[in-house]
């Protein structure tokens, strides 16, 4: 009888720590308000910051800012004692490319794109090998080594990892057939050329980080550079895929010259840091994002050439602003997180997530004690495919390594906010490939459970319009409460949550 009354008592107890637990989280979850997502915000997006252009006035500006924010409401610098983690980027501005054979040479975007980090004080001559589409068979039935590999048929997703992958197999450079029209590839050239008109950002590459030199080609100018005739690469890619590899030997060997040069100039950015001790699981960490950075001001137009970037993503730093003084506030009343949190606003996600990929190899706190980033990166808007339901929000890679905060993702949602979770761009399949274009990836790639918040895009995505009077304050509030809630259960469980999946799933 007394053992049944023991486990009785037991239950009745973990019961009431289990309900304390949902109050103080409904508690501090009120405290993320309309009005103090909208008085940042309103700071954040402002013309005087003038689109937080990675490396700008505007992006110093920002990360004061911020680091002000977390200053007054009591929170540890996450730096050693810092706010801001230093990051130093290279503005990289192209020069003389081109590529050429015996009878032609082609300036980069004239029919061909050339993309490289090595910046070449002599021409480069080497031999081509035309390995068709590619595959295994076709690269074990060719000689690859310090080769010009020429390859069809890879989509633009894809293109870039297979030619690194073939250039640390022993290739001198990768020449890639773009499987689209003439047409549609000029077309994707301008954009390129437009995109890189203002040159491009980088972290500074490491001593032993190999040069890479990738050459996009429309397959006029493929035929042109190889001596052969379009149709005939076409038949040779596709006997050597059906396993006759030796016709691959029909598009013969050509001499061409590669030279790509470059002026790079240092761009000093930082990322803002603020931390949350834990209490008896401090050694644990959950890190939550987003980034601050935008695209600054439109080189051309008239009227507002301003990006101020309300959405994109000031919706998500302010976000990240609001839920950490949540956690302030409780630990401020004893109730603070068993694991330790940080916050973190990154710089150069719009240039190719640099400040995210900087930290993870620079981290401030070891990446293998850390149990999950939650990113939020546009989460302020409706676009239009949930018009008539606005409450709602898409996640983006929650299931992708850990089956248990999946789970925990929906049940949170389900127990405090019930919105729509779309999985629409969880999809591996969707073109957009969301999952590998936030923050979260360079988490996610070392094997950090992450979920991704976002809205999806709408017609104001990286225009001057996206402005602080088009946010739709209710779902920023809910949504920030929804990450909130998620974070609260995550730095509060018992056990660290497991990891049982790969990066395919």
């Amino acid at each position: 009888m007394k053992k049944i009354t023991l486990l009785a008592f037991s239950l009745a107890m973990a019961g009431f720590g289990a309900d304390a637990q949902e109050n103080l989280a409904e508690k501090y979850a009120e405290t993320i308000t309309q009005e103090d997502l909208k008085d940042n915000l309103t700071i954040l997006a402002s013309d005087a910051l003038e689109g937080r252009e990675t490396g700008s006035r505007g992006q110093k500006m920002a990360a004061a800012f911020i680091s002000a924010h977390y200053e007054s409401i009591g929170l540890q610098p996450g730096n050693n004692g810092k706010w801001q983690q230093p990051v130093i980027l290279e503005n990289v501005k192209q020069g003389d490319a081109f590529i050429s054979n015996d009878d032609k040479k082609w300036n980069n975007y004239e029919n061909v794109i050339i993309y490289s980090n090595a910046n070449m004080s002599e021409p480069l001559n080497v031999k081509t090998e035309f390995v068709g589409n590619g595959g295994e068979e076709e690269l074990k039935a060719t000689d690859i080594q310090g080769k010009a590999v020429v390859v069809m048929n890879k989509d633009n997703r894809s293109a870039i990892p297979y030619a690194r992958q073939i250039i640390e197999q022993g290739a001198s450079t990768a020449i890639i057939v773009s499987s689209a029209s003439d047409e549609d590839f000029n077309k994707y050239l301008n954009q390129f050329k437009y995109y890189m008109s203002n040159g491009r950002m980088q972290l500074p590459s490491d001593k032993d980080t190999k040069d890479f030199t990738i050459v996009f080609v429309s397959k006029t100018a493929a035929a042109e550079l190889l001596g052969t005739k379009v149709e005939k690469m076409e038949k040779a890619a596709a006997d050597a895929a059906e396993g006759k590899v030796s016709k691959l030997k029909s598009v013969k060997s050509k001499e061409v010259t590669f030279q790509n040069k470059m002026d790079i100039d240092e761009v000093k950015s930082s990322n803002v840091l603020a931390f949350i001790e834990g209490t008896d699981k401090k050694d644990e960490l959950v890190i939550i994002t987003s980034h601050y950075d935008h695209i600054g001001k439109a080189s051309e137009g008239e009227g507002d050439l301003i990006n101020n970037g309300a959405d994109d993503d000031g919706s998500g730093t302010v976000s990240v602003m609001e839920i950490a003084e949540a956690f302030a506030m409780a630990q401020k009343d004893g109730n603070g997180p068993r694991r330790s949190i940080l916050f973190m606003n990154v710089t150069g996600e719009e240039k190719g997530l640099l400040g995210s990929d900087y930290y993870t190899q620079h981290p401030v706190y070891p990446l293998e004690s850390t149990v999950v980033n939650l990113n939020i990166d546009m989460v302020g808007r409706v676009d239009p495919e949930h018009e008539s339901d606005k409450n709602y929000v898409y996640l983006v890679g929650s299931d992708k390594l850990s089956s248990e905060l999946h789970e925990i993702s929906e049940k949170t949602n389900e127990k405090y906010i019930g919105y729509k979770l779309d999985y629409t761009y969880n999809d591996p399949e969707h073109p957009d490939r969301i999952y590998y274009r936030s923050d979260h990836w360079n988490f996610a790639k070392n094997n950090i459970p992450v979920i991704f918040y976002f809205n999806g895009v709408h017609a104001d995505y990286h225009k001057p319009s996206d402005e602080v009077d088009k946010i739709e304050w209710q779902q920023l509030q809910d949504r920030a409460k929804l990450v909130f809630y998620t974070a609260w259960e995550l730095a509060n469980k018992d056990s660290r949550i497991v990891v049982d999946k790969g990066q395919n799933q």
